[in-house]
Formats: C-alpha cells, structure tokens, sequence
C-alpha cells in the first residue's frame, strides 16, 4: 500500500539528517576558532589556513606552528506542518502542528599543524569535516504522525461499511513518533605548499574523509478509537471478519487488512552508517603591495555509507537500499573558495570571500541532488584590528545562499538560507602562545512550501576557544 510505503521511507530517509552547523550542506567550515571571529579567512595568513587557505600558510614564519580548538554549538530545527492526516478524530479538518528537534554538540575539536621549512610547508589538519552531532525529535515528526494519519483514514473508509454487521470502525488515532540521528564526517587532509617567489606560493594536498553515522526512527503505539492498540484492533477485526462469509464483505477488506497486519506494531528502524572516501585539494596565494589574494579548489569526495541496519518491519522495495550490507551514496560537494585581504593599515586588515558547493554535481541516495535549482553560494566579510601588540579583535560575516526547492525540502532533513555574524579576539601571551575566543550565531529565514503545508527554521550558536603555539 502507497500509504505504509510512505511511512517506511520516511523513517529510512532519517540517514539524511546532519548538524553540520556552518557551511555548506555537508560541510563544516568552521574548522579553526579564527572562522568563529572572523569568517572571511579565504586570503588571510595563519595556521588556520590549512583549512581556508593552504598556500598562505608558507607566508608563516620558519618552524613548527600549531593551533588547537574547541568548540560546542547549540542547534534547533522546526518544521511546521498542516495537513487533515494530523486531526487525530479524522473530520477531515486541516490541522497545524509543530515538531521541535534539538541539537547540542558540545565538544567539537580540530587541530592544524604545519613545519615551514625553506620554501616548503608541510601541513596536516583534523576536524570534523561534516555533522558533527546528534538531532533529536522526541516527538517524531510530520510526516510520520500525517503517515499514520492517512492509515488510519484508509481504514476509516474500509471499515465503515462493516458497521451494519456490528463491527466498529476506526474513528480516531492515537500515535507516538521518534527520531534521532547523528552524523560525523572526520576530515583528515595532508599537504604541501611552495613558495614559487616571495610573493607567490602554490599548495597540493589531499583529504581522507571517514564517516559515520547512527540512526533511530520509530512509530510506536498506535491507538484506535481511544482505547484499543492497533494490533489488538487489527487482531479482533480479523477474528471477527473470519467468520464472515466473503460475499457479505465490502470488496478488498480482506486484502487490506492483509496490507496492513505486517505493521500493526509500528515501524522501527536501528542503523548504522560507515564510509570512507578521498579527495585532492589544491591552492594558490599572491601578495601584491598591502593587498593578499588566494584560491582554493576542493575536489568531490566520493562517498558510499555501508547500512548496519536492524529494521522492524517487513521487507518492501521501499526499503532495500537501507538492508544489513547496503551502500548509500552520500557525497561531499566539491568546493570553490576565492578571497581578497587589504591590510588597510600596517595593524588593520579587511578580508572578501566567496564559496560555491557544487551541490547538484554531489551525489546522493536516490539522486536527491538532482532537486536542487543548483549549488550552494556564500559571501563573507570581516575585518581584524590590532589594537595591541598583543590583542586582535575581529568581526565577520557570512550570507549563505542555497539552491532549494519544494521537492528538495522534507521535515527530516533540510536547510534555509542563513546569515551568520561572529566575532572574538586573540591574545598573545607571549611569542610563542596565542589564546583565541569567539562567538558565531546564525540567522536563518523560514522557508515554505508554495502549498503552504509546511514552514522550516533553525537557530544555530556556536562559541569556541582555541591555543596556537610555535615552535
């Protein structure tokens, strides 16, 4: 039945849902506390450079530089939805309901090393490269209680005419939904820059990205007319239909009690995720006169997550890609970043830049990439401000802008466009040593659907501290 088949794909496309919490889609950008004060950092010179600039990190000076950080975010995602499936007495009724999920990560680590020798510099960086945390509806959400909802209708119409044979029929429902997910994509990236003059400098260097990922998603508890637990009604509605004589039955009863006894204790799923995949990264910095260019170009990871999946319910097509053994394809999107630093001053800089994810280019279960109107687009700026020898204070922003449509959208996994602002400060506490602290907040618009049958928004805060040491 079309119906169950929706509550089955609902539940399975929970391997969707993500926390990554800056960037892209996939993509966490915020690798380095210095994003946190100030996301503009595609052109500027530092340690965190592995990340957002790899060839201006052979500008440092000769040595060994590190930088550890630490940060938590705190995320909620809301989706309004409206339907007559969600009238629990089936009048028919549209009704409104709103499904709240919540999202705390509070360690999040990177570190960024790289040894400046001569020319070169030899760079190695981890960090949670995507997701990053866990979501969780503990009330399930839309699409499961509407799914639910449409059953119960179904059955409404099927048993209605067994009331002239003393039957009761389905009147109302009852229900409760879950979903949590969790996603972490660990980034490791290896590479090298050369300074081709003292002005010029060139980077090549590749990404190991490891992900995984862990899901549960449930309707549990479905009550009939109140009091009656859908497989004690669905038990006695069979015993009692039995002794009936097929000629006295409303045509396809039989068939649909058939359909839906399979899943008259709910739908459950329990599964795993891991996967693995490489990407080539390259880059290149040019200084001229007080102002500072760079560019990056991060190839597509090409991913395919592995199912250890434990599912409750009946096999169906609906459901085979998410088998024990299963791969689902779930790529990271290549990304192009551009920037532009003018130090307007010997101790003030004012920093541009640009992303474009190529989204539709990056593969997804189902091909739901190929619903998007195109990629993902951000513009960031910021400035720094030396206002000591020993303390910097920034301020930046970022506005995101994504390819979204009505079909791309879903309760279960999605993202509005946003701007962020965040802002901190460094402070050297000697020649060796720098402390940073920041903060970032995010604004996202709400989205809705031109039928008007569901609105979607986030909030987004991350903090963070970090230490940069030399050697």
């Amino acid at each position: 039945m079309k119906i169950i088949k929706m509550a089955c794909l609902a539940l399975v496309a929970s391997a969707s849902i993500g926390t990554a919490h800056a960037g892209g889609m996939l993509t966490n950008t915020n690798q380095n506390i210095a994003f946190l004060r100030n996301p503009a950092r595609e052109a500027a010179i530092g340690i965190d450079g592995i990340y957002s600039n790899p060839a201006g990190v052979a500008f440092l000076g000769q040595g060994t530089h590190m930088s550890l950080n630490w940060q938590a975010a705190f995320q909620t995602r809301t989706v309004y939805t409206s339907s007559p499936l969600l009238d629990h007495t089936l009048s028919g009724d549209m009704k409104t309901k709103r499904y709240k999920g919540n999202a705390q990560v509070p360690f999040i680590p990177s570190v960024q090393v790289a040894h400046n020798m001569g020319k070169w510099s030899f760079q190695f960086g981890f960090a949670i490269s995507g997701g990053g945390g866990k979501c969780e509806f503990d009330k399930g959400l839309g699409s499961f209680e509407s799914t639910v909802g449409g059953l119960a209708m179904l059955m409404k119409e099927k048993t209605k005419p067994l009331g002239v044979l003393g039957i009761p029929g389905v009147q109302s429902y009852d229900m409760e939904g879950y979903m949590q997910g969790s996603q972490y994509y660990f980034g490791f990236t290896l590479g090298a820059a050369y300074k081709v003059t003292e002005n010029l400098s060139v980077y090549g260097g590749v990404r190991a990205l490891y992900g995984t990922a862990t899901y549960e998603a449930s309707i549990s508890d479905i009550i009939i007319n109140g009091n009656q637990h859908l497989n004690h009604y669905i038990d006695n509605l069979s015993a009692t239909v039995s002794q009936i004589p097929p000629s006295m039955l409303p045509p396809g009863t039989a068939e649909s009690l058939a359909a839906v006894s399979g899943y008259k204790y709910g739908v459950n799923l329990k599964s795993d995720q891991t996967g693995f995949g490489l990407a080539p990264i390259i880059g290149v910095d040019y200084k001229l006169g007080t102002f500072n260019f760079a560019g990056k170009y991060e190839f597509r990871t090409r991913m395919r997550m592995k199912n250890k999946s434990n599912l409750e319910t009946p096999m169906m097509p609906a459901l085979a890609s998410y088998v024990d053994g299963t791969k689902v394809r779930e790529d990271s999107p290549a990304l192009l970043a551009l920037g532009a630093q003018w130090s307007v001053k010997p101790n003030m800089r004012l920093n541009l830049g640009y992303h474009h994810f190529y989204d539709k280019q990056s593969k997804k279960a189902d091909d739901k990439q190929e619903l998007l109107s195109g990629g993902t687009n951000e513009y960031l700026g910021g400035f720094e401000w030396d206002t000591t020898d020993r303390v910097t204070v920034s301020l930046g922003a970022q506005v995101t802008r994504y390819g979204l449509t009505d079909e791309y959208m879903s309760d279960i996994s999605f993202v509005t466009n946003s701007w962020s602002l965040g802002f901190g400060c460094k402070y050297k506490v000697n020649d060796n040593v720098t402390l940073q602290a920041a903060y970032l907040k995010t604004f996202y618009d709400k989205y809705k659907t031109a039928n008007g049958m569901n609105e979607f928004t986030r909030t987004n805060d991350v903090i963070g501290v970090g230490c940069d040491i030399e050697f």
